[in-house]
């Protein structure tokens, strides 16, 4: 897929800051630290574009970017962070309910986890709260360029049978080698053209 224009649009933490444009959105969910800022900048290949930051949990707010003026990607705050406190965690649950359940440019979400570990508890919640309101989802799996082929096989059903996917419809993803990049747009290519 070719891509001319991406930029970032704004970070927004209430319903009154978000974006206007009308643009279809797409989610991208995930523990701290999973890549999810090195997924959005492999992905339409800038180096900079989201912050990477060396400590987790430094997103707090929804930050959308606009990609050739089509879509959106809305990177949430990672969850999981141990540093943050009760208040923060409620505040994150209702920035999130709130969009999930109000957003209608929402069509999908991407699951970002690690293609190392067994998906965490979060992991499994973020995936069921999408299904029960219906919100395509796709599962990737990153940093797979760490992980030996002989470990594939395994770690893959691992992450299946915790998240209740199928083996196959795991992303694997790498930002070092851009492994999965053209399957990723080719999912997003079949969600913009559907609508």
């Amino acid at each position: 897929m070719n891509y001319h224009d991406v930029e970032f649009v704004t970070s927004a933490k209430e319903k009154s800051a978000w974006p206007k444009e009308g643009c279809i959105e797409f989610v991208l969910a995930g523990r701290s630290n999973v890549g999810k800022s090195s997924f959005i900048n492999t992905l339409v290949n800038r180096k900079n574009l989201a912050y990477v930051g060396k400590t987790p949990g430094k997103t707090r707010l929804l930050n959308f970017f606009k990609i050739d003026n089509r879509f959106m990607l809305v990177d949430v705050p990672g969850y999981g962070y141990a540093t943050r406190g009760q208040k923060e965690f409620i505040a994150f649950g209702q920035m999130m309910d709130e969009y999930f359940s109000l957003r209608e440019e929402l069509k999908g979400l991407f699951m970002i986890v690690d293609f190392r570990h067994k998906p965490t508890k979060d992991d499994v919640e973020m995936v069921e709260y999408a299904r029960s309101n219906h919100i395509a989802t796709f599962i990737v799996a990153t940093k797979a360029d760490k992980i030996k082929n002989s470990q594939w096989h395994t770690n893959l059903k691992v992450i299946a049978e915790t998240l209740n996917v199928s083996k196959d419809s795991i992303i694997p993803f790498s930002s070092v080698t851009s492994l999965g990049v053209d399957v990723v747009w080719k999912k997003l290519e079949k969600l913009l053209t559907s609508e």
